[in-house]
């Protein structure tokens, strides 16, 4: 039995909430333009920053971390749910850097795995995205020579070399 240890944990970056950020804060300003003209119609402010704190604390809260058994995710603000993902069901991985990720030194990474609760996941907008992915492929395959398991693809194909579907 093996002890496991964190080897890595994190959180996306806010700028992840950029866009919905500049869409509320131009539509404080129509309020406040508003409120120049109907000055009740200020107390809808709340609602832009209500957003833009609700929409902070969705980012802060999703929570990544790396063991050397398992990636668990966890997320939620008010109510939490924690999922993970054995490492050995890792089945492939891929870096996305967009334009404004590589400006900031972010990235994104995408796995595929065979867990049935989570086929697809994305770390978005991570520090450090390539080393993460690089100590993430590494701890995959330890895991898997540590128990003896490799991933096997079956494609749907009959005996006649046809696809059925």
């Amino acid at each position: 039995m093996t002890d496991e240890n964190s080897l890595w944990k994190g959180s996306p970056s806010q700028w992840l909430n950029l866009g919905p950020f500049i869409v509320a804060l131009l539509f404080a300003g129509g309020v406040i333009f508003g409120g120049m003209f109907f000055p009740p119609a200020l107390s809808a402010l709340i609602l832009p920053v209500a957003y833009m704190f609700w929409r902070f604390l969705e980012v802060r809260t999703r929570v990544f971390e790396l063991t050397n058994e398992r990636l668990r995710v966890t997320r939620g603000v008010i109510n939490q749910k924690i999922d993970e993902i054995e490492l050995y069901r890792v089945k492939d991985s891929q870096t996305v850097r967009p334009w404004w990720m590589r400006l900031t030194g972010l990235a994104s990474i995408l796995l595929e795995t065979s867990d049935r609760s989570m086929p697809h996941l994305v770390i978005p907008a991570i520090a450090g995205g390539e080393k993460l992915r690089e100590l993430l492929r590494t701890q995959v395959e330890l895991e898997r020579d540590r128990k003896r398991v490799r991933e096997t693809d079956f494609d749907d194909v009959g005996h006649d070399g046809l696809e059925n579907g």
